[in-house]
């Protein structure tokens, strides 16, 4: 299987909230980095995309722009937009991912969007007020790894 295949295979069951292959895609220590949760590694990474799939609400995506910049790295735009479960409020998230994948699995991750435009809609007034800010951007995260804490309790 090729990167650009492991990536749309990733994305494809993102689309159908099937973290089980999403997960199945990742390497056992892969890395995860994004502006909401900060770095996630290994079971941390693949929790999150459970977590998020199981609590999505109205969710649709679409990825784009599959490019394979050399042997191991490759890049998409993908969209999505869903209820955010805190508050019930939509968003629309445009990303920047970039994958590095070896031997067919994803090794590292990262998901690069704006912070600030992506909490303005999430949270509303104050998320537009304060989502610049490095305290509001840690605050979030706290949370963000705090549920994900729970979550992986639980299972």
């Amino acid at each position: 299987m090729t990167n650009t295949q492991v990536l749309a295979r990733f994305y494809n069951a993102f689309q159908q909230l099937d973290y089980a292959t999403m997960q199945d895609c990742y390497a056992p220590e892969v890395v995860f980095q994004d502006p909401v949760f900060g770095l996630l590694q290994g079971d941390e990474a693949r929790a999150m995309w459970a977590m998020l799939c199981k609590n999505a609400r109205d969710f649709s995506l679409v990825f784009t722009d599959i490019v394979a910049e050399d042997q191991e790295y490759v890049t998409c735009r993908w969209e999505a937009r869903y209820m955010f479960s805190a508050t019930g409020r939509p968003v629309v998230n445009r990303i920047r991912a970039y994958l590095r994948v070896q031997d067919g699995r994803i090794t590292e991750h990262t998901d690069s969007f704006s912070f600030w435009r992506w909490a303005g809609q999430a949270m509303g007034w104050t998320g537009w007020l304060l989502g610049w800010s490095t305290y509001y951007r840690s605050q979030v995260r706290k949370q963000a790894r705090n549920n994900l804490a729970k979550f992986m309790q639980r299972k």
